[in-house]
């Protein structure tokens, strides 16, 4: 059977369908890879500029790179790709989205079970008192931008040297140790903890999708089935071979 075919069947049988997405899904939003060429680590240093060790010894250096970031998130839109997602999830069939993402796109498209892995970007907490702003409540005439307290502010995302939220790592193990499909998009997944979650879906039971253009580490050892092909193109593919592609559009 042709792989597109068989992820729709196995999605439209599926119970506890869930996704595991990366940068990959929102490169075709207008987000560069951080890894690739041109994008963020190409021109900064990680260990300089990502890692909190280096956001407390130089918080103002660090968001100089941190509002350039912004700058590109801010002018993202979801791309067929979040849309088809958001649909699985309205139509029942995807229980939760796991996203290493701090873009926020899979709100923006309608999605709701969102777990952000790495946290996200709408708001800033204090690295002295823990007060948490919305980010359009911060000012960044002056570097680094203060809380009220006077502590300096920082992004509600993980750092290099950070670990995973435990809410969100709970969340995403709970949601991954009851999934029977188990969608990798955009990711190799080769970072861990979320390096985990794929050995820890199959290990449970899972039928796994790999969504990437290239093949990774995973493709051999744990895929069930490696579409070959950019997230925007293969999911509302996959949707329209379940026969809802034309809902899907409209979103």
């Amino acid at each position: 059977m042709d792989c597109l075919k068989e992820v729709a069947e196995r999605l439209s049988r599926s119970r506890n369908a869930v996704a595991l997405t990366g940068a990959g899904i929102s490169v075709e939003s207008g987000i560069p890879d951080f890894r690739s060429p041109g994008g963020l680590w190409s021109r900064y240093d990680p260990l300089e500029y990502g890692h909190i060790a280096s956001f407390r010894r130089n918080p103002g250096k660090v968001w100089r790179m941190i509002l350039e970031m912004y700058r590109l998130v801010d002018a993202a839109r979801p791309n067929p790709a979040h849309h088809a997602l958001a649909q699985l999830e309205k139509r029942g069939i995807l229980k939760a989205v796991v996203t290493q993402n701090v873009d926020s796109l899979h709100q923006m498209a309608g999605s709701e079970r969102v777990i952000e892995f790495h946290g996200h970007g709408r708001t800033l907490r204090c690295e002295t008192c823990g007060a948490r702003y919305p980010r359009e409540r911060a000012s960044f005439d002056v570097m680094p931008p203060e809380c009220g307290c006077g502590g300096v502010l920082r992004p509600d995302f993980v750092f290099f040297g950070e670990g995973i939220p435990p809410k969100a790592h709970h969340e995403a193990v709970a949601v991954t140790e009851r999934a029977d499909v188990f969608l990798v998009i955009g990711t190799s997944a080769a970072v861990a903890p979320a390096s985990y979650l794929p050995m820890l879906a199959k290990s449970s039971g899972a039928y796994l999708v790999e969504i990437n253009p290239e093949p990774t580490d995973l493709t051999c050892r744990l895929t069930d089935c490696h579409i070959a092909e950019r997230a925007g193109v293969a999911l509302p593919a996959v949707l329209e071979a379940m026969g809802i592609y034309a809902e899907s559009r409209t979103l």
